[in-house]
Parts: structure tokens; sequence; C-alpha cells
């Protein structure tokens, strides 16, 4: 299966349709025009609530919308599985005779193949909104959740409709949809039944609304005597009043528009032409969605409202598209939907495709925390079949101190006959993948935690304890000594607690928790020890787990006693720039006057901006060190360095990174700068590859001599 998914990214990066697919939308920027004036955290906040409330009791407003709709005339049914879903639909076209259907958009019918299903019984299904339309043609799944044939070319689509309409065609757009449009109007007019889904299902009023653009839900809906809603109990809300936010976020997140084209509320059956009354059914489906309402942390990620905004940032997604990165599903909210309407297993391969950069997080409708979810996915999975072995006693060797430190001690002297000003820029045989795209880093000749005891503080009666994190402490120690000089100019004396080892972050985030907690117990008192006024951090992604993960992480492995220490070491815990902010607005350091302007961008690392909520603080450091900031285009997009992932997704990782330096080149700065060494690792190695002459350093080297 692991083949099959590598096979599948290599032939996706090489699609040159799909480079920069969404970029040609210019998706960020129509979408915040379209939040004009609108509170955006506030809206999604009361979705929130909505959906998590709703969540909380899908079979009491399950209950409540039957009782409500088959008062107004509409004939229920609750389907526990895809089985029971898919044979109502079945059995129903049997006893009406129904040998034609038109469907709407419904990715319900998707999930549980209804189309297949039918065909079985001689049943013809035909899609009518266009995306789904082509896809049928092309026998392929959606590759996005709202622009389902977001994949093809006018090219590709022209030949499906010259084969489907037996007549020759051009790629100009507009004669391809009038063509489309006259070949799907005369399905509505064929057709015994039409089957739709629905955005959202009101329990107060047993009423269905379903938004589309182009209008085929209206005629699917309307024209045929039999109107047949697939909608996932997940659609449920308590009343009239709580449809109002979705509709006011869903278009805009999902297309950048104020509104769809057409909202559509169905509340009871209309009178066909014939006079006769129409039969409207709907089909509640659960396939596994109680029982995932019943679990205390998977239950958010029903209040998806299908918005797919957060494919349209992912920067994973951007490259691959849905054929890749999901199943029926997409995205990373299609990798958790898939591990529950399927199994966990199914999802395990998918998974692994999300770098964990969080920019789904910070752009739901409904406050899901996406990677949050996936990484639960991965400890799940971790636990109950464990982690491969090679990858395991990686982790193991970096959990140990001495072992790993030892490692990297000699790696410093085996690397030589490879190194040349600081790089390694080729390597032999096997490993030469690994330096194709990028140059790689040396280990360092001397680690910092031997540099620092060679340098003479002053005695301050403040003290802060340096978490140098492994990759400055053995690749990058210039920039631990600047962080030591700098404080020590604030009148902050530097500790290095010799006992420091990996923070747990890559034992973390590959949902090896137990590992995660043993890294967190063996870093929380010796970072204590001499009660610190601070404990600085030179790594945004070290900051990540000291700040946010440590304390979680025990009580989740259930190691109570170190929490309070934990919170302890949070509560002290500043990312290196972040202080220096704080210093400096304080007074305590004061930048030199008459210093030569120099220029650089800055590059957010994924864990400082959306983690730690740290973007501001190391732009006004470094500018009022003397910097001009020139802000690159998506400054706060992932690198693709996301630690093992640039091992585990090469072609992906590389595939960011070339974005990444694009944006950087096109600034014309002098400097690149980022306070995480992994990103770091990742630019600077770009950067040389590339033959650049921008120059990507730690803020900490770019301040060490701008302040008194």
């Amino acid at each position: 299966m692991k083949q099959e998914l590598s096979a599948s990214i290599h032939k996706a990066l090489e699609n040159q349709n799909l480079a920069g697919i969404l970029d040609r939308w210019n998706y960020p920027a129509t979408r915040a025009k379209a939040f004009e004036g609108v509170d955006f955290e506030a809206l999604r906040s009361k979705i929130a609530d909505i959906k998590g409330d709703a969540a909380g009791r899908l079979d009491e407003l399950a209950n409540t919308f039957k009782k409500n709709a088959e008062a107004n005339g509409i004939k229920v049914f609750i389907a526990k599985s895809a089985e029971e879903a898919r044979q109502y639909i079945a059995n129903l076209c049997k006893e009406k005779g129904v040998k034609k259907i038109v469907k709407s958009k419904s990715m319900a019918t998707e999930e549980i193949h209804l189309n297949h299903f039918l065909d079985e019984f001689g049943i013809q299904s035909d899609e009518t909104d266009l995306g789904e339309w082509i896809c049928q043609l092309a026998h392929q799944t959606p590759s996005h959740m709202v622009m389902p044939a977001l994949h093809l070319t006018k090219e590709e689509i022209s030949d499906l409709f010259a084969e489907e309409t037996k007549q020759p065609l051009d790629n100009n757009i507009q004669k391809l949809v009038k063509v489309a449009r006259a070949a799907i109007r005369e399905k509505f007019f064929e057709a015994d039944m039409g089957i739709s889904g629905a955005n959202i299902a009101i329990a107060e009023t047993g009423s269905i609304v379903i938004c589309t653009n182009e209008g085929n839900a209206r005629l699917v809906t309307t024209l045929p005597k039999v109107h047949v809603a697939l909608v996932g109990l997940e659609k449920l809300v308590p009343n009239y009043t709580d449809a109002a936010p979705i509709l006011a976020a869903l278009p805009r997140n999902a297309t950048s528009q104020l509104m769809t084209s057409y909202a559509s509320f169905i509340s009871a059956p209309t009178l066909n032409d014939d006079g006769t009354m129409k039969e409207v059914h709907i089909v509640l489906m659960d396939n596994n969605r109680l029982k995932m309402a019943e679990d205390p942390k998977f239950k958010e990620a029903l209040q998806c409202i299908r918005c797919a905004a957060c494919l349209n940032v992912c920067p994973v997604y951007r490259l691959v598209t849905g054929h890749v990165f999901g199943d029926i599903y997409t995205g990373g909210i299609g990798t958790i939907l898939t591990a529950w309407f399927n199994e966990l297993k199914s999802a395990e391969d998918i998974q692994a495709l999300c770098i964990g950069c969080d920019k789904c997080k910070e752009i739901c409708a409904a406050k899901i925390d996406i990677p949050g979810l996936i990484l639960e996915i991965r400890r799940r999975a971790a636990t109950k079949e464990g982690l491969p072995f090679i990858y395991k006693s990686a982790l193991q060797v970096i959990n140990n101190r001495k072992v790993f430190h030892t490692m990297l001690r000699a790696a410093s002297v085996v690397q030589k006959p490879f190194v040349k000003e600081g790089f390694i820029r080729h390597l032999p045989m096997f490993l030469s993948g690994l330096s194709e795209y990028r140059s790689l880093p040396s280990v360092a000749p001397v680690p910092f935690r031997d540099l620092f005891k060679t340098i003479k503080q002053p005695k301050c009666d403040q003290k802060a304890a340096f978490y140098a994190g492994c990759a400055l402490d053995f690749v990058y120690p210039d920039a631990g000594v600047a962080i030591v000089k700098i404080l020590n100019k604030a009148g902050i004396e530097v500790l290095f607690p010799e006992e420091q080892s990996c923070c747990g972050i890559p034992h973390w985030g590959s949902g090896s928790f137990d590992m995660a907690a043993d890294a967190a117990e063996r870093n929380i008192l010796p970072l204590l020890e001499g009660n610190p006024d601070y404990v600085v951090v030179s790594c945004a992604s070290c900051t990540t787990a000291l700040k946010k993960e440590w304390a979680k992480i025990l009580k989740d492995q259930h190691r109570e006693s170190l929490i309070p220490e934990a919170n302890k070491v949070a509560s002290k815990t500043y990312m290196f720039t972040e202080l220096v902010d704080k210093l400096i607005k304080e007074k305590r350091l004061t930048p030199k006057e008459g210093m030569e302007l120099h220029t650089l961008t800055y590059h957010d690392s994924c864990h400082a901006k959306r983690h730690v909520g740290l973007s501001k603080e190391p732009r006004d450091a470094l500018s009022a060190a003397g910097y001009e900031i020139k802000e690159m285009n998506e400054c706060d997009t992932c690198c693709g360095m996301g630690g093992s992932y640039t091992i585990k997704q090469p072609e992906i990782s590389m595939q960011m990174l070339k974005r990444k330096l694009e944006n950087i080149e096109a600034t014309g700065a002098e400097f690149v700068s980022a306070e995480c060494p992994g990103c770091l690792i990742q630019l600077r190695g770009g950067l040389d590859k590339s033959g650049s002459k921008i120059k990507a350093i730690h803020p900490a080297e770019l301040m060490v001599d701008k302040f008194k």
C-alpha cells in the first residue's frame, strides 16, 4: 500500500496541471474580500457551539427531525449503516419502478458508493452537478469536496464531452458548459427519481437546506415524482435560526462567495405537474457517526460543514490533490472521516501525508482541530499496532541522550570527507538522494554544550535556563552563543542544564505519546534547577513542547505527578525573540544607533505561528535591531521540513521547499530568518543548492552585535 501511495505521489507531482492548480484561483485574496466586515472568529465560534451541541445529541435530534418532517408529509428513514441506506433506496426504486435517476451533488452518496450499487440493479444514475458529471464520465471519484473535477484540464474535459455527445468539440470553456447543460437537461425530464444530499437538516421544522451554484439541485428535487435526500446525521442542527451562521460561512469559506446562487429549504412535499403529490423521502444516515459522537476526541469532527477550505490552504493537498490525499472525503478532514466511516486502517497511509502545519485549523469554519485529530489517529495506530521497527528504534535512540549525543559527536568526525563550507552537498551511492534537492547541514565540530562552558558571563540577579534543542546544540551552536551574549547584555545570566535532551516533539508527532512523555520527564526538573526567572528556547518546535504539550502529554499518559512542574516550566518559557522583544520594550536591551540598514524576509515556522501564536514579536525584535523586513508571499506557509516528514515524503517536502525558495528570492532581501533550526536546515540547504546569494540565519546571529 505504501508503494502505491509513493507511486501516486510521484505521478501527481509530475502532473503539470495539478501544480499550483488552486493558486490560479487566488483563494486567500478572494476569501479575505468575501469576509470583509465579518468577524470570522465570532462566526466560527458560533458554528462550533451549534454543531458541537448537536453532535452531543444526534439521536434526539434525529427523532425530532423525523417526527416533524413526517408531520409535514415527508417519509424519514434512519439508516444505521451504509448498507441499510443503500438497500432502502434500492427497495424504493423497485417499488416505484424506477429505472432512471438524476442526482445533485452529494458526498454522502459517494461515501456509500450508491451509483455503483444501483447499477447492479440496472438502474441508471446520472450526476447533474457539472463537476460530478465530469467525474462520472471519467469513471473517477471527486478530488475535491466542493470542486469535484478540479484535477482535470479543459482538454481532458473536452475529450470526455466529445465521447459522451458523439460530436467534435474544442476547448472553449463557455462552449463546453453549454454542451454539458444541453446533455444533462434532457435527463431531468426522463428521470423517475431525484436524489440529493443536504447541507443542513433542521430538527425543529423537519426541513433540509440545499446550497448550490448551478440550480441543478432544484430540478433534481422538483421535476421527478420521487425525491430522496441522503443526509448524514452530522448535518442536523436543532433550530431554524441555527442555519443562519452556517449559510453565512459556507459560501465565503468554500468559494469566496457572499452567498450561493441557490439556497433551497425543503419542508414538505409539493404537487407534481399532473396534480399528484410528490413523494419525499429523507434517509438520515448514521454509518458510525453516532459512534464517532461518543468519542470524546473525534466528536469534534462532526462539526464540519463541508466547506473544504482546509483543502484550499493545505500545502500538501495543493500539490497532489484528493486522489492522493484522501479517499472519498479528501485532505486532512477527509482522513479523519475516512478513519471513521470506513475504518482506522483505511486512513493509515493517507494520514502520513499531513505535515501538521495547522493551516487548516486556523481557517476551519467550525474550529475543528484537524491536525490534532490526525495526530490522535497516529497515536491510536501506534498504540494498537506499534511503530515500524526502524522508526521506533530511531526514536528510542533520540530519547537516550548519552547514546544520541555520542552518535552526533562521532558523526562530526565521520562526515569530514563530505563537508565543504559547512554543507554536505553530495553523498555516495544509496544515500545520494538525501542531498539531491538541498545541501545537508554538517554536524558542528564542537557542540554548543561544550562552547557554553567557555563563555564568560557576568553575575546577574536574573537567571534564564537555556533549552537549546538538538539542532542548535549540534548543528548551529553559534546561534546559541549569540543568545547567551544578548541575554547577558540585558542583565540575565544564562544557565545550561547539561541533562537536557530531545523535547519529544518527534515522538509526539509520530503518535508515540509514551516516548514523548519520557522526554518531558527527563527535561522538566533540570530546567527548574536554580529556580530560573525564564526558560528561553531557541526553537519554535521545542517551544511548542515546553509551552503547550508537556503537561498535556503527561496527563494523557497518566503521569500526573510532574504536571505541576510542567506547568511551571510552561509559565516561564519564552521563545528567544519573544523574550528579546519583551526586553527591548522594557528598555533592558537598547539597540545601537547609526547601524547600517540591512534587509531580511522572515519565515514563520508552523510551530511558532500557529502552535504558540508568535509572529509579531520576532519581526518587532528584528526591526528594533535595525533590519528592514520585506515580507514574502506566503510567509507562514510550511517550508516542507516537518521533522521526519522530509525523509518520509521527500518529493512533497522538496516541492514545498521549491515554492518557499521562489517566494524568498522574489523579495530581493539579503537574509531570510526563521526561529526554527529545522526550517533553517531546509532553507539553508535549499538556498545553497540553488546557488542563491540570500543567507538563512537564526535571529540571534542577526542581532548579536545590534545592542549596546
